[in-house]
Order: structure tokens, then sequence, then C-alpha cells
């Protein structure tokens, strides 16, 4: 049996970071184990460094070529969106990722919304989805009045939330019910949702945890928390990858 191919973003760092003299790009394996068990085969995918093989430097062509050879996405978490993005300015507490990174994985966004490639999009790839579609975000909400915890800024031991699913969406019909439970790491949230999306989930303080296309011409769940931690261990979470590898798998039958 053929596995699908699925992408998933992950960062580039210089020299330095990971190891004292080789540049690295990394991913946490938690996605790839998630992808491997689902039935897929896991593809980290990252931006280019200037000009390619095939001639193209940009983050366009890159995404391109990326997604002329895979079956499914995973866009995953990470630093924050850059908020000139959104036309707010930096506050104290938004560390973003790298213009190049950030390019990348909005052009990665665009074209499997656009081919039609299903994709599932996780914490900082929900915000940048809805940043990418026209929304915004919230850039700080840990420890604002009436909220629960979600998370401190880039970092921390994250908390368990429980999750409101709307009865009928696809998140409820993946994850069998219309409430789930899982692992949060986040300071930033979506605000305004861009056209095009619909909420379906939520925690019980109304922060918007699941986006999804309001006109389902294709296969696109968006999810605030981070799946891929519990889903060793927790049907539920797992079943986000089973259905996105299975959408995958379905595409080139």
């Amino acid at each position: 049996m053929t596995r699908p191919l699925i992408a998933i973003t992950c960062q580039r760092y210089p020299a330095g970071k990971l190891y004292k003299l080789e540049p690295a790009f990394a991913v946490i394996s938690d996605y790839v184990d998630a992808v491997w068990r689902a039935g897929g085969m896991p593809m980290p995918v990252f931006p280019v460094p200037g000009t390619d093989a095939d001639g193209g430097g940009d983050a366009s062509s890159n995404a391109t070529a990326v997604l002329d050879q895979v079956d499914g996405v995973i866009a995953i978490g990470g630093l924050d969106v850059d908020p000139a993005r959104y036309g707010q300015e930096r506050h104290e507490t938004t560390l973003p990722a790298s213009v190049e990174q950030e390019d990348f994985e909005v052009a990665m966004i665009e074209g499997a919304l656009d081919r039609g490639t299903p994709l599932l999009a996780i914490c900082r790839g929900t915000q940048l989805l809805n940043v990418a579609l026209d929304g915004t975000l919230h850039q700080h909400i840990t420890g604002r009045d009436g909220l629960q915890a979600h998370g401190v800024p880039n970092g921390g031991g994250g908390t368990t939330n429980d999750y409101l699913l709307d009865e009928g969406s696809l998140v409820a019909e993946v994850m069998g019910g219309v409430t789930a439970a899982g692992r949060c790491h986040h300071h930033q949230a979506v605000d305004e949702v861009a056209p095009g999306l619909i909420v379906t989930g939520r925690t019980a303080d109304g922060t918007v945890e699941v986006l999804e296309l309001a006109d389902a011409g294709s296969w696109m769940l968006a999810v605030q928390w981070h799946p891929e931690e519990t889903a060793a261990s927790d049907a539920q979470n797992q079943a986000l990858f089973d259905a996105l590898v299975a959408e995958a798998a379905a595409r080139n039958a």
C-alpha cells in the first residue's frame, strides 16, 4: 500500500541555533509520528534558500514545487504571525517568525486551498490561515479578564482545555462528538474571522478554537490546540490526522 505524502511545514535555522556549526531544520516529532500512525508518509518542507534547481526561489514557486508532489498539508505551530500582515503594531510579547518562513507558509496554505489539497492547520497554522484570508488576531490573551488559561508567550508548559464543537460540523464528524479536550500553548487567538471561514469550535470562554471553510469545496480543518501532543494515546485527537490522510488517499484513488 502506497502511503499518501503529507507535507509538514517546519522551520529552517541558521548555524548556531540547533548546532554550533551547521544550519538545520526542525519539526517536532509528534507531528511526524501522528501522520505515520494515520498511514501517511510525513514529509517535512521548508523555505528554500535563494534559487532552487528548478529556477524558483520565491515563496510561491517554492510552495508550488512542494504542492505538485504532495497529497496533503499540515501547517504546524510555531512563532507568532507578523502583525503587520493584519495591519497592527507589534505587541511587546509578539515574536514573529522570519519573513521567509512566513511567506512560504502563507503560500503553502493559499496554494493548498486553491488546489483543493486536504489541509490541517494547527495552532500558529490556524492563526496564519485566518490572517492569510484577511482575518485578524488578538496579539496577547494571556491573563485577560474572563479568559481561562491558554498559554504564555512563545513557550511554557501549556494547559489542557475542553472544546465545544458545533453539531453537524466537520470537526464534530471527525472527532466523533461535540466535545473534545486537548493541549494548548497559545498566547494569541483569532479575533476577526476571515471571509470564507466559519467558527465551529470554542472553549467555554468564547475563544475561537476551530475554523472550517464556509463553502466546503475542499477538506480543511484548523484547530487552535495541539492534537499531535496527545494523539498517541487519545483517539479523538489522532482522528484529525487519520481524517487528513484518508482524504489525501481518496484524492488519488
